[in-house]
């Protein structure tokens, strides 16, 4: 799908917004090139379909919204969003990317949602020279790239955020446990980093649940509670985080051993899943959609008069992916390449953010402020700033 878009005024009649078919432009390995006469064309990668689909929306909806506030431009450029479907698997996100390089000739990308798709087109965007602008997947293992970009996280750093704090506040040992997949192996050693050098002590050793088969949680909450854990240290997400939350209370630790987690836990629809089962659960996030800066005040409520919920960091850094291209495709000047954007981007300095502000750091992932939610009536409610992280 690609996307002209119109003034913010039609933000909600989608049916208003110009379809157009992509049309070619430079070859792999030397990016799209503005000559003037034509919208530049943004490549969209997000999920449309499968389990991570609900994320992939959100990502669409904060990217769309911020080229609708700036009329249908990026940079002083109008531009088009061709929306390729990220899927489920590596696969389909390889598959997903190339089409959005190699056959529509994109001037950049954003989003993807997974670190397999992540870690998996690397060289395709490494080597074509085509910035990538990711604004979720982040894993620890994604190191010594000059045109990937992600306006989200490195994934231990939630875990980092926590760890001090909780090693202040559980009076005895933490369990820690996990989906056993990339992402949940590297909340653990990130917030084992921070948890250990506080002084924090781990009930028993760190448990890696079967990922995506476990749905029934009942033998390690059994596991908890017969450990003598004060306090757990959970990573999950989507469906399994509804899972573990509902099962959690039901098995009748809630309330009794306090449960922290990455702020994904009770993120965006999860938390309307998990119902009361979620309330007094404690999470570190970059983002919440009740942030007090001039920056959230004016997105927060444009995304929820354009589609009637309150953002998630999925949408906020999305939104930013969008800022961080329309700074350098503006930087980039006469001749807007995909090279040329790409060396506007290490320079466009500080974001000006719904979450606070921040900016690039070395690797390429921001340095940032993150917080401490707590849910609260069924909505995530910031109670302090944790600390920065990325620097």
């Amino acid at each position: 799908m690609t996307r002209r878009f119109r003034p913010l005024g039609l933000i909600a009649v989608t049916t208003g917004l110009l379809l157009a078919t992509a049309c070619g432009g430079a070859s792999l390995g030397t990016g799209s090139e503005s000559t003037g006469d034509g919208p530049l064309k943004i490549g969209l990668l997000v999920p449309r379909s499968g389990i991570y689909k609900a994320l992939g929306d959100d990502m669409k909806a904060g990217f769309e919204l911020y080229v609708e506030q700036h009329g249908g431009k990026l940079g002083g450029h109008e531009v088009k969003i061709v929306v390729a479907d990220e899927g489920e698997t590596a696969d389909s996100g390889k598959a997903a990317a190339e089409k959005l390089v190699k056959q529509d000739h994109v001037l950049a990308v954003s989003g993807v949602v997974s670190s397999a798709t992540i870690n998996g087109v690397k060289d395709l965007f490494e080597t074509g020279k085509i910035p990538l602008v990711g604004s979720n997947a982040s894993p620890t293992t994604l190191t010594g790239t000059h045109f990937i970009w992600r306006t989200s996280y490195v994934n231990d750093e939630p875990g980092k955020a926590l760890g001090a704090h909780v090693a202040t506040k559980a009076d005895g040992p933490v369990f820690l446990i996990a989906a056993g997949y990339q992402a949940g192996k590297d909340e653990i050693e990130g917030f084992k980093s921070t948890f250990l050098a506080a002084g924090g002590k781990i009930a028993g050793t760190e448990v890696y649940t079967p990922f995506p088969q476990t749905t029934n949680f009942q033998p390690y909450l059994a596991q908890i509670e017969k450990s003598g854990a004060k306090s757990v240290f959970c990573f999950y997400a989507g469906g399994a985080a509804v899972d573990f939350v509902k099962q959690y209370r039901d098995f009748g630790l809630a309330g009794k051993i306090p449960l922290y987690a990455p702020g994904f836990l009770t993120e965006g629809g999860v938390l309307k899943g998990q119902g009361d089962a979620a309330n007094g659960i404690r999470t570190a996030l970059n983002y919440s959609a009740d942030l007090d800066n001039p920056a959230n005040k004016t997105f927060a409520p444009a995304y929820r008069s354009a589609y009637g919920s309150a953002p998630t960091t999925y949408a906020m850094a999305s939104y930013d992916a969008a800022h961080v291209l329309d700074k350098a495709i503006a930087a980039a000047g006469g001749k807007v390449t995909s090279e040329t954007v790409n060396a506007a981007i290490a320079k466009v300095g500080d974001i000006d953010s719904p979450r606070g502000t921040w900016r690039f750091n070395t690797g390429g992932t921001p340095v940032q402020p993150w917080y401490l939610r707590e849910v609260e009536q069924g909505a995530n409610t910031v109670t302090a700033e944790l600390v920065r992280l990325g620097g």
